[in-house]
């Protein structure tokens, strides 16, 4: 079994949980009371920084039951194996109502993803596909 390494930043912070033996995702929590006023965005920090293993990188993603609640959308969420700063959740509310974070409050859940490293090579022409160039939506009927 891989080991995520989790640091706690604050006293208040809580280290991430899994809601159920083969939950995909482990609970990210606030670490801070937090209002996300009507059509505009926020960062909301867990208070921990953890170490990706290898190979890997964390993908913040949201939690269903916090979208329905309060239609709160995780904008971007990228955990790179190397960075060990503060894990921060960036929320956009597109609602017309006020949403209310209190600290402790699960807000996202962190997902490890395996990825493949690879070297970027230039050239000077692809090789063909069926596909083509066509773009969004070139391959439905």
């Amino acid at each position: 079994m891989t080991t995520l390494l989790v640091t706690k930043l604050s006293e208040h912070a809580h280290l991430p949980t899994r809601g159920s033996a083969l939950a995909a995702g482990l609970d990210l929590y606030a670490l801070e009371e937090h209002v996300i006023a009507p059509r505009s965005g926020a960062l909301v920090g867990t208070g921990i920084s953890v170490e990706v293993p290898p190979g890997y990188y964390g993908r913040i993603a949201p939690r269903s039951g916090l979208s329905v609640k309060t239609s709160l959308v995780v904008n971007a969420g990228v955990i790179d194996a190397d960075y060990r700063g503060e894990v921060k959740i960036v929320f956009h509310n597109f609602t017309e109502h006020e949403v209310k974070l209190a600290r402790g409050d699960r807000v996202a859940q962190l997902i490890l993803e395996q990825i493949g490293m690879f070297e970027v090579e230039e050239v000077s022409e692809l090789g063909a596909s069926e596909r083509g160039a066509n773009g969004f939506g070139s391959t439905s009927e």
